[in-house]
């Protein structure tokens, strides 16, 4: 296993902590959020960390290539759902369930392409897209806006919303193209 699968792995493991934190917080133990604010941002950090050491030391792999998106995936879907939950949060900073609904489904249905995709191809690669990458960055930002209970975070999560249901869409609209042979490669940035 190499150094950045290392790293990917790490914030795979840090998800039960993040959310045993937000599961226990109250407003007597407001420094449980603050460490999950600390855990969520060392997600962030690896994140950003482990694209670039593999892009960099070209250790690219087949299992970097599932632990990274497993990773942001379980990270942020796990930091909303419970930012959700969450009862001693003010109801105008914790996440609403709309919010909550589009960021699981897109994944749910990006994570079912992927499978239907490699079900009939017998390969796949995921290759993020600017959509995608906006999509991930506001996301981050919504969950660190809620931790650090800012009165704006609905702006974050509006925008996170808005690129999320775009992101899903051009997603879609790619699988569709690689399942019919239609190049989208040209449309990548």
């Amino acid at each position: 296993m190499n150094f950045a699968n290392k790293i990917s792995t790490m914030r795979i493991l840090s998800v039960p902590f993040l959310i045993a934190c937000l599961i226990y917080y109250s407003i007597d133990k407001d420094y449980l959020r603050l460490v999950a604010l600390g855990i969520f941002t060392l997600g962030v950090i690896s994140d950003a960390v482990d694209g670039y050491i593999a892009r960099k030391s070209r250790q690219k792999s087949k299992a970097g290539l599932v632990l990274d998106p497993l990773g942001d995936k379980l990270l942020l879907v796990s930091a909303f759902i419970c930012l959700y939950l969450v009862k001693d949060f003010p109801a105008h900073i914790k996440f609403p369930l709309w919010v909550v609904l589009i960021v699981i489904s897109r994944d749910v249905i990006i994570m079912l392409g992927a499978i239907v995709i490699f079900i009939v191809k017998q390969e796949i690669s995921v290759l993020p897209t600017r959509w995608g990458k906006l999509t991930t960055t506001f996301q981050m930002l919504s969950v660190i806006s809620v931790l650090l209970q800012l009165k704006l975070s609905y702006i974050f999560w509006i925008t996170a919303a808005v690129f999320t249901v775009i992101s899903g869409i051009d997603y879609v609209r790619r699988g569709f193209g690689v399942l019919y042979g239609v190049d989208n490669h040209n449309h990548n940035s």
